[in-house]
């Protein structure tokens, strides 16, 4: 029997083996490797907070590339969406803890009630994965940090997003009770005296969800939110029709073009009392190929100069969520500084935090609890994650030519340290930032999982029947 191992345990992972079981014709062992976060659900889905929602409407948040409407009918099944009219349940932003329900009804759905009737079996080890090497018959040996070594035909790196980078100055293995190193760490129960700020240290996504726990929790203290730019994610928006844009093949423009195109295309849409970020939603279906033809000079340009801007107008956040935040910032309960963050200090029973403004002048300020909100590790060769620190002293893998995840090639196969690509390890989601750029949301993640899938078992006959229908564009709610 093939032993086929994935390596995370979030979305990314379990939609993989998800997809195996539908597709497999031949007895297949499926090893799902999780650690910390709950099966099925990982960071992302994890969360038990009900004002932690989904970033997109539930009519595109299907988990099965080739059934759209699959999240829309199991809502169906759940009472508190069962008697909403259509076209309002199709634009509900749901609990992402009930989009964890969901994805976890998949997962064993799709290999428990089957029995004996099916050809694929899954194991669970709930263990972090922290070593690969060759096997000498072939394939690959992971190496769990229990201690428990398991041999598998093929391996699927699904690890999702990394831990967050340290602070440039931070001393090495620097540890403070008023400093949470990780969000999803249970800093609640560290909340400081309310005469004490609570400072986020990010002005994005993550930030987001921590002053929605802390206004859940009636948060009494100053909330003070920090980032270089200052800006916040935007808000979902009813949209308009708009066929002027993009043109046909925007990849062929290049950076400079298209970035012209894309303004000359807002101001359009202002005119017309719309808003102008229908033009950058307008690319999503075209958004990795205009990636992969831009030089490495052009992705490392947008990188200085559009990604920030990029990211909250192509991320938004529910309208709900936008107002709570706005109304957060009126009331006084949420302020937003503007300074590149350095570090973070002891001050006895809190911490400093170091900034400095568009001037270089240092500015600091005093926190009861500061939250590490900064996004994930974007060095992939800094990163400090033993499985992946070992990979690359192995030469099993490469960085990508921007260093912010793996190179691999068109089919997800990893590229080693001497240029070859490998047929029986594979890698999927997040760690494909660079070599991709959009590669974090369930519109590309369900793709994926598929695509995989089918290079797995691309051996059999069959293993290549599900197909994407062609009208389903990958596209957020505008």
């Amino acid at each position: 029997m093939r032993t086929i191992a994935i390596v995370g345990g979030g979305f990314s992972g379990t939609m993989t083996a998800v997809n195996i079981a539908r597709l497999a014709q031949q007895p297949t062992r499926v090893v799902l490797i999780n650690h910390r976060r709950p099966l099925g659900r990982g960071t992302a889905y994890g969360t038990r907070h009900p004002d932690h929602l989904l970033n997109v409407a539930a009519r595109n948040m299907s988990a099965l590339a080739d059934q759209p409407e699959h999240f829309v009918h199991w809502l169906r099944s759940r009472s508190e969406f069962s008697d909403l009219p259509e076209a309002e349940l199709r634009e509900t932003f749901v609990p992402r803890r009930v989009y964890g329900d969901y994805l976890c009804s998949l997962t064993f759905g799709c290999f428990h009630p089957l029995g004996d009737r099916s050809p694929v079996t899954l194991q669970r080890r709930d263990d972090e994965a922290v070593d690969l090497q060759v096997h000498d018959g072939g394939g690959l040996i992971v190496s769990l940090a229990g201690g428990e070594l398991i041999e598998a035909d093929k391996v699927v790196l699904a690890t999702g997003n990394q831990p967050p980078a340290p602070l440039p100055e931070l001393p090495p293995g620097f540890q403070h009770p008023a400093y949470a190193a990780d969000p999803w760490s249970r800093w609640e129960e560290r909340l400081p005296d309310p005469s004490k700020d609570v400072v986020l240290l990010g002005t994005g996504l993550t930030m987001v969800d921590a002053v929605l726990t802390l206004l859940s929790r009636n948060w009494q203290g100053g909330i003070v939110a920090v980032s270089r730019s200052g800006m916040l994610p935007l808000s979902h928006f009813r949209g308009i029709d708009y066929p002027e844009f993009p043109p046909e093949s925007p990849e062929t423009l290049g950076l400079a073009s298209l970035a012209e195109l894309i303004q000359q295309h807002c101001r359009a849409l202002q005119q017309r009392g719309a808003n102008g970020a229908i033009a950058v939603d307008r690319l999503r279906p075209h958004t990795q190929r205009i990636w992969k033809r831009f030089s490495v000079e052009e992705r490392q340009q947008f990188l200085r100069e559009y990604a920030a801007r990029w990211n909250v107008t192509r991320h938004r956040i529910a309208e709900s969520i936008h107002r709570c935040l706005t109304g957060a910032i009126e009331q006084g309960r949420l302020r937003v500084v503007r300074g590149a963050i350095r570090t973070v200090e002891d001050d006895g029973d809190g911490v400093r935090i170091v900034l400095r403004d568009d001037s270089g002048q240092p500015t600091t300020l005093p926190a009861g609890l500061a939250i590490n909100c900064t996004g994930p590790q974007s060095q992939f060769s800094s990163s400090e994650v033993p499985l992946f620190q070992n990979l690359l002293r192995r030469g099993l893998v490469r960085p990508d030519v921007l260093d912010l995840g793996l190179e691999v090639d068109d089919d997800f196969g990893v590229v080693d340290g001497d240029g070859r690509t490998s047929d029986v390890l594979f890698a999927m989601g997040p760690l494909l930032k660079g070599s991709l750029w959009e590669t974090t949301a369930v519109p590309e993640l369900r793709g994926q999982a598929l695509q995989i899938a089918q290079t797995l078992l691309a051996d059999e006959a069959d293993a290549a029947r599900f197909s994407v229908p062609e009208e389903y564009v990958l596209e957020y709610y505008i």
